[in-house]
């Protein structure tokens, strides 16, 4: 008499990829936390974000309205005041996180835009050789020769003035770093033997480029994208203080403008300049300490201090 068993199916390849992934996940941030710097830029992100959510709640609606400011032209920091008034008697406290969501919109996008348009040029370079790559990467050595500033300038200064305009802006203009960066791990990636197997047995352009490369440049292009956010944040306030940015708005660029245009640099209104000022180092600084970490973890031959 001969019994026989059922065999018990095992896991399915989509449930051992989501397993691999939370692995990878939980190993990213063990390690991620282990840099004391990392970890301090993290926080510090993460209270400016909340206090961007949460801004209507924190300081109201009202705060950017010039009629209805609640102060005099220019006090100095006091109890119900602590940072001072701009020159229309609003709160600087108010105005400047109000100005954390602009700030950190603009820098996002602006840096997602960035890298989207530096990865899309670096894969395609690095895969596709010849004439093609050759050209594609003499147009991104001339944007790396061209001041990025004067071209975000001149883009700022011949469209309409908005969030959008200098969003624009920025991305179009900071993205051959990361095309170089993205097409040299491409040609390494592509030397690999796993990929003539894949054209061997088939594989065509798009397949080896989104099936293989992008998941092998991802790592590289999430370090990137954090090291992109503060150069972001640091133009769009260089537009704004020029004042190439949307004047309906409230950013820390803008502030400072505003500190110029009122005189606050000659009559010693330090109060003005020195907070948008701060708050932009502040932010700027926990990016990089965050890509850098980001860096050090994902390529621990770079020896990043911990």
């Amino acid at each position: 008499m001969t019994t026989t068993t059922d065999a018990v199916p095992g896991p399915g390849p989509r449930s051992l990829a989501r397993t691999r992934r939370r692995q990878a996940a939980a190993r990213f941030w063990r390690q991620y936390r282990g840099h004391r710097a990392g970890l301090a830029g993290l926080v510090v992100l993460a209270l400016i974000a909340v206090c961007a959510l949460a801004a209507p709640w924190l300081v109201g609606a009202d705060a950017q309205s010039v009629t209805a400011a609640p102060g005099s032209a220019l006090e100095s920091p006091s109890a119900a005041f602590p940072l001072g008034t701009d020159q229309f008697g609003r709160s600087l406290l108010a105005l400047l996180v109000w100005g954390t969501r602009v700030s950190l919109t603009v820098g996002l996008l602006a840096a997602f835009l960035s890298v989207a348009i530096g990865t899309l040029v670096g894969i395609t370079a690095g895969h596709f050789k010849g004439w093609y790559g050759n050209v594609v990467m003499r147009i991104t050595d001339w944007f790396l020769v061209m001041p990025t500033l004067v071209l975000a300038i001149a883009l700022a200064t011949v469209l309409s003035r908005s969030v959008w305009t200098t969003i624009l802006a920025i991305g179009v203009t900071t993205w051959p770093t990361t095309a170089r960066l993205v097409r040299a791990q491409t040609l390494s990636v592509e030397a690999r033997p796993y990929i003539e197997r894949s054209r061997a047995l088939g594989g065509g352009h798009r397949h080896i480029m989104s099936r293989h490369v992008l998941p092998n440049v991802m790592p590289l292009v999430l370090a990137q994208t954090t090291l992109v956010i503060s150069t972001a944040i640091l133009t769009e306030a260089t537009l704004a203080f020029l004042g190439l940015g949307d004047p309906t708005i409230v950013s820390w660029g803008g502030l400072l403008q505003d500190a110029r245009e009122a005189g606050a640099v000659s009559s010693g209104n330090w109060w003005y300049l020195a907070p948008p000022g701060l708050a932009i180092a502040v932010v700027a600084l926990a990016f990089t300490l965050c890509g850098r970490t980001v860096e050090s973890v994902l390529n621990p031959k770079l020896g990043v201090s911990r």
